[in-house]
């Protein structure tokens, strides 16, 4: 049975699909088979991989049609990563899961038929609170929380566990906080060291390696590559990696 680990924060462009995508990339890039699920409509990880799921099925189809998740699974090229896109439609399932009678679990229904492929299940939750995070955080273990080290970094952080906790009271009991992950460190500024001590004394299971704002690391999707197949020397791929170490620490796992 694979791991199921969900990418969250309401609060956009703090680095949530580049870790999803990266992680991915560098577990699978140690035989560890990876399914990263795009549940977020703007399908950044579907793009950033190379991919568009215009030609064929995307999460849309599984989450209202109930398509088959693995007639949805797209290869990207890297080995052992495997995609579900996502495409804009995706956007309108906010709405129609409304009126599903199980519209939190129809992730998790989705998912439980492909847990004996894949070693680990990496999901991209959108940047909000709606429907779609919510599926995500159903169909889950875990949740890794990627906070920007600027001064907004906690804003919003708050609401964010709330609903986490909701989560596991009510629709998933084994849902936990898996880490929280500081990124766009830039180790030159003050405020980037003050951010990161003042997330570290809220969050005692902050992740302790930081991703550093790295040109690289954003020129990377636009060639539709994970930074270790666009730069495997960069401090960022170096970075992914050692949060690889991290994940698989506390999965308990050195190798799939």
């Amino acid at each position: 049975m694979s791991a199921v680990l969900t990418v969250a924060n309401q609060k956009g462009g703090v680095g949530k699909t580049t870790t999803a995508v990266n992680l991915g990339a560098c577990l699978a890039g140690r035989g560890w088979r990876v399914l990263l699920i795009d549940a977020d409509p703007q399908a950044n990880a579907t793009t950033g991989l190379g991919l568009t799921a215009r030609a064929g099925r995307s999460l849309y189809d599984v989450l209202v049609d109930d398509t088959d998740l693995a007639a949805a699974v797209a290869e990207t090229g890297q080995a052992n990563l495997s995609i579900v896109p996502a495409t804009d439609d995706l956007a309108g399932a906010e709405v129609e899961l409304v009126a599903f009678e199980d519209r939190e679990y129809r992730l998790r229904q989705a998912v439980a038929g492909e847990r004996g492929r894949y070693d680990l299940i990496l999901i991209d939750a959108p940047p909000s609170l709606g429907l779609l995070t919510v599926n995500a955080f159903v169909a889950a273990e875990s949740v890794i929380v990627p906070v920007q080290c600027e001064y907004l970094a906690l804003e919003g952080l708050g609401r964010l566990m709330h609903t986490i906790e909701l989560v596991r009271q009510n629709l998933n009991h084994s849902l936990r906080l898996q880490g929280v992950l500081l990124t766009m460190y830039d180790r030159r500024t003050n405020l980037c060291q003050q951010v990161a001590a003042e997330v570290r004394s809220h969050f005692a299971n902050t992740f302790e390696t930081v991703i550093p704002r790295s040109v690289r690391l954003s020129e990377a999707p636009s060639h539709g590559l994970p930074i270790l197949a666009y730069d495997r020397s960069s401090r960022a791929a170096r970075a992914y990696e050692a949060l690889a170490d991290e994940v698989l620490a506390a999965l308990g796992q050195v190798s799939a």
